[in-house]
Parts: C-alpha cells; structure tokens; sequence
C-alpha cells in the first residue's frame, strides 16, 4: 500500500484566517516532495500527519501453474432444509424462476419450518389452509413484525404477485383430499403441498410433483409410494421407521435422507420435531 497523497482540495472554512508556519493565512504551506528535498525527520512526520503505511511486504501472486489448486466452494442457493448423511447442508431451491411443485407427506410442523426458512431467505409466503388457528401462530411470529405470511382459507387465496425481488411460496395445507389450486402458476412462485397421509389424490400428486418429501408413513403407503416413485427396497422398508425428524427427499433421479435440526428460536415457537399434529 502505497502512501496517501494530500488531497488538492479539502473544502470547509475551519482554521480560515489561522497563520500556519510558512505560509499565507488559510492556506496549505507547499509541502516538499518525499522523493527528495526534505530531511527524515521531515518525511516521517508528513507520513505520520497521515496515517500509518501499510507493511513492505512481497506481493501474493500465483503462477500460472499453480492456477489448477485454486477452487472457492460455493453451494447451492435456496433453503436449508436440514443435513444429509454427510453432515453436509441440504439445500431446496424454492425461489427460481420456473415455478417448483414441492408435496410433502408428513407433519405441518415440518411445513412450518420451511415457511419459516423461506422467509428468512426474503420471500413471502401464503398458506392455504383448512386449520388457519394452527398457522396464524406462526405467522404473526414471522418477519419481525412485518408481513411476509399470509393465511388463508381453502379456495380464497388470491394472486400474489410474485417477482424476481419479492419471490412467493404457496403453502396448501388442505387435508388429505386437497382441491386443485386456483392460483395460475408463475414465475418465482413455487407451492409445497402437504398431505398428512396418503389419500385419493396423492397417485397423482406425487406423479406430477418436482421434489417430494417423505416423512414416517404405514408399510402400506411405503409399498404404495415406493411404487409410484420407483423406490429401492431399503428405502420403502426405511420409510415406517424414520425418525420424527428425517425425510426422504426425492425427484426423478435422486434420493437423499435429511435430518432437519430445528433452530432455538423455531423450537420455541412451533415446539419439538413431531410427525403427527
């Protein structure tokens, strides 16, 4: 780092009208060039009037060799929905521009955390939802006194204008027969949909969706999702024993367990991971 140089203006009127030494009132005295001219005493006290020189050290260059060892980690973008078997972050991206089918078989717990997890990431999220007594907590709690969750009753959910800046998740939280949406899909807007157990229309449900997640369920609809998903044998006879807080997350080619962890501050509002509400 190189030593700063005196500004050619520094504008204001204070010390106007002061006899600085070698010069006219209200005006900077010539100051000699550091290069040559001037003793050391004097150099050292110009640097010091401003401000401390960097270290002298060597430059950090890399040759061009040494270009292949050079790599930065970066993840993938969205929200964390807990670690897989690696103790590595697992990650959903539910804020892109092609709209996202996300259903979850499992507990509204879970689905909270989600929302939850969404709004900190600086979307908004509404909630269509036959229990609006269960979700309006949770809500009011969310965005630290600003509205980023709305709750809405089953069929009464309007559009909700999402954007690149204020991306949109729609929470269907409707039993185990849910309507079809009247909300026309969009751009940065996805939808989680949650059955709390399989029902008349979860064939078709998971057929269509783009991510489904599978928490604890029967042997019976562990056989029946197994074969709709295409599932391997050790991953239907997982799927009765999991954990409150496992879920299977699957799309067409991928398969992955993810323990979601709750935070503090979720456990303290929605209360400890449960598959059951």
């Amino acid at each position: 780092m190189s030593s700063p140089t005196v500004p050619a203006f520094t504008g204001g009127s204070a010390g106007a009208g002061r006899q600085r030494p070698g010069g006219r009132p209200g005006h900077l005295p010539h100051l000699p060039d550091e290069r040559g001219g001037a003793e050391p005493g004097q150099r050292r006290g110009l640097r010091a009037a401003f401000g401390l020189l960097g270290p002298r050290r060597d430059r950090h260059t890399m040759g061009v060799d040494q270009l292949a060892g050079l790599s930065l980690p970066v993840g993938d973008d969205g929200v964390v929905i807990g670690i897989d078997a690696g103790n590595q972050p697992a990650v959903l991206g539910l804020s892109r521009p092609a709209r996202l089918d996300v259903l979850l078989v499992g507990s509204m717990w879970l689905a909270q955390v989600l929302a939850l997890r969404t709004v900190a990431t600086g979307a908004r999220v509404a909630v269509e939802t036959a229990r609006p007594q269960a979700w309006t907590p949770m809500a009011q709690a969310a965005g630290g006194g600003q509205q980023c969750v709305t709750v809405h009753e089953v069929g009464r959910i309007a559009p909700q204008g999402p954007s690149v800046a204020s991306p949109v998740l729609i929470v269907r939280d409707c039993g185990a027969r849910p309507p079809r949406s009247r909300v026309a899909a969009a751009s940065w807007q996805s939808m989680l949909t949650v059955l709390p157990y399989l029902g008349p229309t979860a064939p078709r449900l998971l057929s269509s969706a783009d991510v489904v997640g599978l928490q604890r369920v029967s042997p019976q609809e562990a056989e029946a999702i197994g074969q709709i998903m295409r599932l391997s044998p050790s991953d239907v006879a997982a799927l009765p024993t999991l954990s409150d807080n496992v879920t299977l997350w699957c799309t067409r080619r991928h398969r992955q367990f993810v323990m979601t962890q709750p935070t503090e501050a979720e456990s303290g509002l929605l209360g400890p991971a449960r598959r059951v509400d």
